[in-house]
């Protein structure tokens, strides 16, 4: 029926028309004082033709209506799909959606081509930044005093945000080099806390790292960047607190005493650029290490959530429960 009140919607006008015709030639035949059985006798045939006519243009245009909602929602879309059109009007339509998909087409292309410029140029130049701060780094191993010590933890902030843009721009490709398998979980714990071991003891916070002999199936370097940015956040927002990591079930857990996350920020916390009340007090706060998270938890079939309170603590469980992955 959505159809048929479609249609008659769409040609009302000619309904119009027809009961215009067919009082006039009431009125010509009333005028003329004609047999009322020619009257019946014609408005049949007319009725019955009528009729024919446009049950046979109702059928007609339901199947294109319903051949152009079957395209719709279609990311591969493009115009050889449509339907051919029939009339000038439709030709008129069909050559300004010709012009406006060319349009587009030019403007994605050149779009893409900027972003890949982009994206190689950013690729190359975090390798080439990777150079100087090695050495920067094997210069401060030689000082030992205090400045040199704090100067190594801020290099260190250097090499983490630098990596944290790599992976950025490796989590926007389409060639990400994903190797899931099952593993261990402890050594991937271990190895994240011995990356952040020398900013939890400037920081002065202790850490409690549980044995979780848990194995997964994930892929490990990925799963370690997402634990490593929680832990970074940990320390930064916990000075001289606590830090606990331990899982209960397939969950990971890492909660923490700090200064907690207010209300009207935890909905947007995973947001890309969002940095919250925290992130004004930290100026060095991007905005991108927790949307990394949840992107890079959504490609491993795994899940993240962020409980918090202010002045209480955060608590950040990620879900590690086998994942059902799409074979693209």
């Amino acid at each position: 029926m959505r159809f048929f009140w479609g249609y008659l919607k769409e040609k009302i006008w000619l309904l119009v028309l027809l009961g215009l015709c067919t009082g006039l030639f009431a009125a010509v035949l009333w005028l003329y004082d004609l047999p009322a059985e020619a009257a019946w006798y014609g408005g049949g045939l007319s009725l019955a033709a009528v009729l024919a006519f446009g049950l046979a243009d109702l059928l007609r245009w339901s199947r294109k209506v319903r051949a152009l909602e079957a395209l719709r929602g279609r990311a591969a879309l493009t115009m050889d799909q449509l339907p051919e059109p029939e009339g000038m009007k439709e030709e008129a339509f069909h050559a300004l959606l010709l012009e406006l998909d060319e349009t587009r087409r030019t403007i994605a292309s050149a779009s893409d081509a900027r972003a890949r410029e982009a994206a190689d140029y950013y690729t190359m130049w975090v390798h080439q930044i990777k150079t100087p701060i090695a050495a920067m780094g094997l210069m401060l191993q030689e000082d030992p005093s205090q400045r040199g010590r704090e100067l190594e933890a801020e290099l260190f902030r250097v090499e983490r945000y630098v990596e944290l843009v790599l992976s950025y721009l490796r989590l926007g490709g389409s060639a990400t080099d994903y190797l899931i398998r099952e593993q261990p979980l402890d050594p991937i714990l271990r190895q994240a806390v011995r990356r952040y071991a020398p900013l939890f003891i400037r920081g002065k916070v202790s850490l409690e790292l549980r044995e979780t002999e848990l194995r997964v199936l994930t892929d490990e370097k990925w799963l370690q960047l997402v634990v490593e940015q929680v832990l970074s956040n940990a320390v930064k927002y916990t000075p001289g607190g606590r830090v606990t990591v331990w899982t209960e079930g397939n969950w990971l857990m890492v909660e923490d005493n700090g200064v907690g996350i207010a209300p009207e920020d935890l909905p947007r916390i995973f947001d890309r650029g969002f940095t919250g009340c925290n992130g004004r007090m930290d100026k060095r706060a991007t905005g991108i290490g927790l949307y990394l998270c949840r992107q890079i938890c959504r490609r491993l079939g795994h899940t993240i959530a962020v409980d918090s309170e202010p002045g209480r603590g955060t608590r950040v469980t990620i879900g590690l429960a086998r994942p059902y992955l799409e074979v693209e």
